[in-house]
């Protein structure tokens, strides 16, 4: 997994918000491709070897970028084939809408999920849960070759993370906060300490802490959720790379 962002909200300077590339063999796909992601992916790889999108949910810091990334597909000398686009019911109604009308139609299929379903995506089996979020928001747990990543998208506390996280070899946790939650906030998103108590209790391999508010010391995330979990922690941002091996560099 590369990390594209890591940043909830918005972007810090040189940052991105949530943003991730999974790869299996030659099939790529891209994960929330939210504010300032597609100039991080551009860096990697060209538009046109993404094979699929997948959104967690529809607030901009998770998908904003599409509208570019199908731009980017759309306009140019030899429009690319159609990029599925993987998302829960209307959740990237407002993105789609951004450019006149008809622009990019012949860039994208959306193919809508409800979550509770399970979704075959090129290599990956991916199970969904329904997590609370201000928006509905899809947990999701890849499967491929043996090895299972989960991530939560953004959630409040729910019984069914235990479930999402169970033996995961990588868990992509929200972590806005580090310690505690505002109590307006409480209900829809996650700290480092929560996450890192999730990690125990699920047996996951390696706790990847995503999301926090820019401008955040990722040192102190790490160490709130180190308070629950005694295994491998990695605080994502851009240019992160996780194998599901367990082993990370950060660039």
């Amino acid at each position: 997994m590369r990390v594209l962002g890591g940043c909830g909200v918005w972007p810090a300077a040189g940052q991105a918000c949530s943003g991730y590339l999974i790869e299996q063999g030659r099939f790529r796909l891209l994960i929330d491709p939210g504010y300032a992601t597609l100039p991080k992916l551009l860096e990697v790889i060209g538009v046109e070897q993404i094979d699929a999108v997948l959104i967690t949910h529809g607030h901009p810091d998770h998908c904003a970028d599409l509208n570019p990334l199908l731009r980017a597909r759309a306009l140019r000398d030899n429009p690319l084939l159609r990029l599925p686009v993987h998302a829960l019911h209307g959740a990237i109604d407002r993105v789609l809408a951004l450019d006149r009308p008809g622009m990019l139609d012949d860039a994208y299929t959306v193919v809508e999920f409800s979550a509770g379903k399970r979704l075959q995506i090129g290599p990956f089996v991916v199970e969904t849960w329904s997590l609370p979020h201000s928006v509905p928001n899809a947990g999701l747990r890849l499967m491929t070759g043996g090895r299972t990543l989960a991530y939560t998208g953004d959630t409040g506390p729910s019984p069914d993370l235990v479930d999402l996280a169970k033996g995961a070899d990588l868990f992509l946790a929200e972590a806005t906060y580090a310690e505690d939650v505002p109590s307006d906030s409480a209900a829809f998103l996650s700290s480092a300490r929560q996450a890192g108590e999730l990690a125990t209790r699920a047996s996951v391999k390696h706790l990847v802490l995503t999301h926090l508010m820019p401008n955040s010391d990722p040192y102190v995330a790490e160490r709130a959720a180190h308070r629950g979990y005694a295994g491998t922690i990695t605080v994502a941002r851009s240019g992160t790379i996780v194998d599901l091996d367990g082993s990370a560099i950060v660039a």
